[in-house]
């Protein structure tokens, strides 16, 4: 079982309703390579092994009696500790919800359950995921799955090195900054922010003004195809799902990027770029005008200049719902999140107002560069993985320069979609020198998410040298 470790979610879903692998022997092979590897990477807070097995046997006991669910049936997942799980402890990256255990399921969570999959685990994530950096009083640090002084990015740091390390297939991962596409760039996987509403989104507590996002995490494209399929639709907990439907997301069409027309850009003005990143981005777009795409360069000035926009609208959402908690119990926090709490505390209802025109602004400015395009394409970052000890607050290097400011200066281009709602998704883009993975990001038309996802399957076809299981 330990060499299906790096097979695909679609793959083991084939074997599975072949009879070829049973569920039980998946699942239990699953959570010995999480135990055997959970304590030098740090990516899980909870392991559900009983409950696991206990589905396991169900899924098998199903399909065994030919009432098969589809392609996810019997096959294990994780889910990052800020989703509800019904029954089993979910922390939310906390001291101060260190024993929580929710009483319903997340809807993402309800509806990979309904399709068959097994949950085995919940992975780290910061306070709250409260940051780019998997870290927290509860659990300490994550790794990068390529390399032990390096971060795994955030807040989804967890869910990208379980599937990266080929503890599971697949994972739900949640983005409300970037906080999928990070993690998955620097880790060396696929990670989608999906178009506002595909999801519904049952823990927002204020739905209308939302920007983030439970997501699928994965190796690869079709399996996150495969886990978007099974989470979208509407709900009545989230009014933009109501708009979205629940048609499938792909519709048959063959994957190609020839004719497709690709607005590029290397990043927002004014910002560093490490060499690697340069070289990969620019090795990309050769793959992608050599497989017949058009490519127009596009420039990024100050209405994408987001990291403003998106803290007074994000740290004024966790104020008004964290604040009264840290006042009550400062030693349960850290220092890091107390000073993202802190900081809005001059914002003012007028601020949070302006706030929101500009998004507003940037959406307009987002569809008006795709009228005449079918995606974007940028770098999901700067430069790849940060060391391990980095603080948020401290400057950071890239391209030989030591700067303030992580937000702005190492993910500019993933907090812009989460403001407009446009899909967006992270793809293995190569690795560095170091060995470190280097991600490109696709976005397309808000509601778009299946052309986008077919332009993401036929540059993966292109691209097979980027994918492979990093050596623990």
């Amino acid at each position: 079982m330990s060499d299906l470790s790096d097979t695909s979610a679609v793959e083991l879903g084939k074997l599975i309703k072949a009879k070829s692998v049973s569920p039980v022997e998946l699942v239990r092979a699953t959570l010995d390579r999480a135990e055997r590897l959970q304590p030098t990477l740090n990516c899980f807070i909870t392991l559900c092994g009983d409950a696991a097995m206990d589905a396991a046997k169900a899924a098998e006991s199903e399909i065994m009696a030919g009432r098969y669910r589809g392609p996810l049936h019997g096959i294990p997942y994780a889910a990052k500790d800020l989703v509800d799980t019904a029954g089993i402890r979910t922390t939310y990256g906390t001291l101060a919800y260190k024993d929580h255990v929710p009483a319903q399921d997340a809807v993402a969570v309800a509806r990979l359950k309904q399709a068959g999959a097994v949950l085995f685990g919940k992975t780290t994530t910061p306070e709250f995921g409260s940051q780019s950096i998997t870290r927290s009083p509860l659990f300490g640090d994550t790794r990068n799955a390529w390399s032990a002084r390096h971060s795994s990015g955030g807040s989804s740091g967890g869910a990208a090195v379980a599937v990266a390390t080929g503890i599971g297939a697949i994972g739900i991962a949640t983005d409300g900054g970037g906080s999928t596409r990070i993690p998955a760039s620097v880790n060396g996987v696929v990670g989608l922010k999906q178009s506002l509403g595909v999801v519904p989104h049952s823990q927002a507590q204020d739905t209308y003004g939302n920007q983030t996002y439970v997501t699928p995490i994965s190796r690869t494209v079709m399996d996150t195809v495969v886990m978007l399929e099974a989470m979208a639709g509407a709900d009545g907990c989230d009014p933009w799902s109501m708009g979205r439907g629940s048609a499938a997301i792909m519709d048959g069409a063959a994957p190609s990027l020839r004719g497709c027309r690709i607005k590029y850009c290397l990043a927002p003005r004014g910002k560093l770029v490490e060499a690697s990143v340069e070289q990969a981005f620019s090795d990309a777009l050769k793959i992608m005008a050599d497989a017949g795409a058009q490519l127009q360069a596009f420039d990024a000035g100050d209405e994408f200049d987001v990291e403003p926009i998106w803290r007074t609208v994000n740290h004024t959402v966790w104020r008004a719902r964290f604040g009264k908690l840290v006042q009550e119990r400062p030693a349960d926090f850290s220092a890091t999140f107390i000073r993202q709490i802190e900081s809005a505390q001059s914002y003012t209802a007028a601020d949070y107002q302006e706030a929101m025109f500009a998004r507003t602004r940037l959406f307009r400015h987002v569809e008006s560069l795709l009228a005449d395009a079918d995606m974007l394409v940028t770098p999901t970052l700067l430069r790849p993985a940060l060391p391990l000890e980095q603080d948020l607050f401290e400057p950071f290097e890239i391209a030989g320069q030591r700067i303030e400011g992580i937000r702005s200066n190492w993910f500019p281009w993933t907090m812009p979609f989460n403001m407009t709602g446009n899909p967006a998704i992270s793809l293995p883009n190569g690795f560095d020198a170091a060995g470190l993975p280097i991600g490109i990001q696709f976005v397309g038309s808000l509601g778009r998410d299946g052309d986008l996802l077919r332009r993401a399957l036929a540059f993966e076809a292109l691209t097979p040298q980027h994918y492979r299981q990093p050596a623990i």
